[in-house]
This record gives C-alpha cells, structure tokens and sequence, in this order.
C-alpha cells in the first residue's frame, strides 16, 4: 500500500510507516545527507553576504563619501532606494519575492527553480539595508527550492512524497544554525509546516539529519572563513531569581499585553500591505523612507545609533541585555515604539522573515518592564521574548524554547515563567484573531 504524503490525511487502515521501510526511503536519507552539504554552504554564504551589504551601505560607503561617522539621516534615502529596487524585484521577476512576511511564517512547499532568483535578490536588498527583518523564511524557501532542483536533477522520476521530504531536508539544512541550535530550527520547520501524528517522524528523519549536517558546515565554514556562524546567541546572561508569585503575575500581564500588541503589529502590517500592492514599487519606496524616517528619530531623540531601530535585532539583544542599564525607560519606550512600526513597515513590503524583530521588540518590553517592582531583568527579558514571538508567530512550542534555550543555563530557571506568559499569550492571540469567513454561503438542508 502507497504510503500517505506529507500532509495529507490517512485513514486508520493505512500504515504511515510504509514508507520507513522502504528502500526508497534510505535512498531518500542518503540523498537528504547529501544535499545537507551544498544547501547549508549555500545558506552560509546568503548569510555572509548579507552581513557585507550591511557594512558596506552603512560603515564603508559613507566613509568613501567623507563622513567619519554614518550620519543619522543616512537610512532615510537608502532604504527608499532600497524599496524602489524591492518593488521592482516583486512586481517584474517570478515568484514576487518569495512570500509576504506580514502574513507570518506559512508553509507553502519549495519554490520553483524560476522563482529561486527573484527570492534571493529581494531578500538581499531587504535584509542589507536595513529592512526590520530576519533571513529566515528566504532561508527556508532557498534551502527547500534548491534541495527539490538538485535532486530533480539526479532522479527525475522522483515522486510527490520524496520531493516534499528533499524539499523539507533542504529547509532543515538551510536553517540548521541560525537559531542557535538545529533542534530549534527542526521545531520552528515542524510547527510551521502543521505535521504531527506519525507523519511527523517519516518527514522529521531526513530533516534532522540535514539539520544536524547543516550545523557542521556552518560550524566548519566559519572556522575556516573566520566569519562566525551567524548564529543566535548571546553574551553574559545575568542571574536569573527563582520564581515566585510576583513573577507568574508578570507573566500573565506580560502575556495579555503581547498578544494585544501582536495584534496591533500583524493588523496595521497586512492594511499597509494592502495599500502597498496597489502600487507596489512606489509604495515600497515609500515604506523604506518610513523606516528611515523612525530610525532618524529615535537616534536624534535618544542619542543612541539608528542601527538600533533597523535590521532583525538578532545581533543586538545581547547588548540591550548586558547594557540594560544604559536605557532609561523612556529611551526603552521609544525604541519598542519605533522598533515596532519600523517592523510594520517592513512586514508590508519588504521580504524576509518576522522571528528575530519580534524577539528584539518582545525582549525590549520585558527590560522596561522590569525596571517595575516584582519583575527580574533576565525573567522579563525571556518571558517578553516568548510571550511576542508566540502573539507574531503562534509557534508556542518553538517560542518557548527560543526564550529559553537562548539563555543557557538561566533559561532552566525561568522557563515555567516563560511557559505561562507564551500560554496566555497564545490563547489570547487566537482569542482576538477574527474567524475565517465561510464565502461558500449556507448550506442546503
């Protein structure tokens, strides 16, 4: 009996592991280890070039133009240049620039080969300049479009159900180390995608095994290449109190507050997206001057680097961790403020992924918040983290353990505190998400 496809439902009298015990299956394994090599080499050099096009726009470039230090205007007119080119990019070549970010992380299978191109060049000039996103779900698109191409190419007789697990393996391998662990990256892949029940293992096999490859070559490259692994982690973590009641009173107040903040994030993101496509590269240009306009001014009202407003945050929450005592609340209010609509912004048109700002703005909340009684700094900084990523993503399993696991060994401790505030914060988020509207109309009777 044919085994089930990854996401299809079987019945009781099929067996989902058929598959398993197939010679097909080793093939498959063998041949998603394989392509663990190339896609995570692939993703390592994205990732690097994203950090060079980042220097280069905003550390060598106003250099060669005479400035000794980058002006806090300067986002303004490049990220409008930027958008100018993005919107070129999604409205003239194939695929639109791989997915709309705004409507969070959503599985929708590898991209075809055509659309390949058009992804990664709007990504690049999203992520490089600027734009408040991650690498993310382009990673995921390139990883699982390039992984079904090559092995189209080795096997073209290569049924449906080997082409979604290739294409799986790819994703696995190309997100292996961004999070800071494949472990992470499998379980993001695992929520997203909706599998469970005994489909789950057939597909998380050969993904695991290219994650964990993945991981090795990033490892290994950026030893070789001394670029780094470009890797979530932070630096010193501070020591983090035993729970206590005042602290699971936070967690549900921080949960609450998530989940309506999230709210407001994903709805003003999709309007503007709506507005954007009406006249997408005007629209997109315009939607970078606002983000350059929001990072010009929270660095002239706070006196803090611009830098700060743009980009994924990924690089700086271990700074806004270990310096929290450089931020005043007011200057931790604004940030979260311009931060956020800056991310709005970028959720409308611009193409990358919606994990990493979430973490920054989640994490931004929970240190201004701890500056309140009752509240430790390293419990506020998880439960933020957690409580917004499950409100922008609604991954709870996933935002757990990137609100835990990023902080080592104090994670262990705060982690039924994160538990709770992720909790509330998910239960509310599907509270105040508007049902689907059934357009078929009544049913006859």
């Amino acid at each position: 009996m044919p085994a089930t496809p990854p996401g299809k439902p079987f019945t009781a009298s099929e067996d989902p592991y058929a598959l398993v015990r197939t010679r097909r299956y080793a093939g498959l394994l063998v041949m998603a280890a394989l392509l663990g090599v190339p896609v995570s080499a692939v993703a390592f050099g994205f990732l690097a070039l994203v950090s060079e096009l980042q220097s280069l726009t905003y550390t060598e470039l106003p250099r060669a133009m005479g400035f000794e230090e980058t002006p806090s205007w300067w986002p303004v007119p490049l990220l409008g240049a930027a958008g100018l080119l993005v919107g070129l990019t999604v409205r003239r070549l194939p695929g639109r620039g791989g997915h709309r970010p705004a409507e969070g992380l959503v599985s929708t299978g590898a991209p075809a080969p055509a659309d390949l191109p058009g992804i990664a060049l709007a990504a690049l000039l999203s992520l490089g300049v600027g734009a408040v996103l991650g690498p993310e779900a382009p990673l995921i698109a390139l990883g699982g479009g390039l992984a079904v191409w090559a092995a189209g190419r080795v096997k073209r007789d290569l049924a449906p159900e080997g082409r979604a697990l290739v294409g799986a393996s790819g994703s696995f391998a190309a997100v292996s180390a961004l999070l800071g662990s494949p472990l992470l990256g499998a379980f993001l892949l695992m929520e997203v995608s909706g599998l469970a029940g005994p489909m789950l293992g057939v597909v998380l096999v050969p993904g695991l095994l290219s994650a964990g490859i993945g991981a090795l070559i990033f490892t290994g490259l950026g030893s070789w290449t001394g670029l780094g692994t470009y890797s979530l982690s932070l630096g010193e973590v501070p020591p983090a109190a035993a729970p206590g009641f005042a602290g699971f009173g936070w967690a549900l107040v921080l949960g609450v507050a998530a989940a309506f903040a999230g709210a407001g994030i994903r709805r003003l993101s999709l309007a503007l997206q709506e507005r954007v496509e009406r006249r997408t590269v005007v629209a997109t240009a315009v939607m970078g001057l606002v983000i350059g306009g929001l990072a010009l001014v929270y660095a002239e009202t706070s006196g803090k680097a611009a830098s700060e407003v743009l980009y994924s945050g990924e690089h700086d929450l271990g700074h806004l961790l270990s310096g929290s005592a450089e931020y005043s609340v007011g200057a931790l209010v604004l940030l979260i403020v311009c931060k956020s609509l800056a991310y709005c912004a970028s959720l409308s048109c611009f193409r990358g992924g919606p994990v990493f700002p979430a973490m920054f703005v989640g994490a931004a909340a929970g240190i201004a918040l701890s500056h309140l009684p009752g509240l430790h700094l390293t419990a506020g900084f998880a439960m933020g983290i957690g409580a917004m990523c499950v409100a922008m993503l609604r991954l709870p399993m996933t935002s757990v353990l990137l609100a835990t696991l990023l902080l080592g060994r104090e994670g262990l401790t705060v982690m039924p505190l994160v538990i709770v505030a992720v909790v509330v914060a998910y239960v509310v988020t599907l509270r105040l998400t508007p049902a689907p509207v059934d357009r078929a109309g009544p049913k006859a009777v």
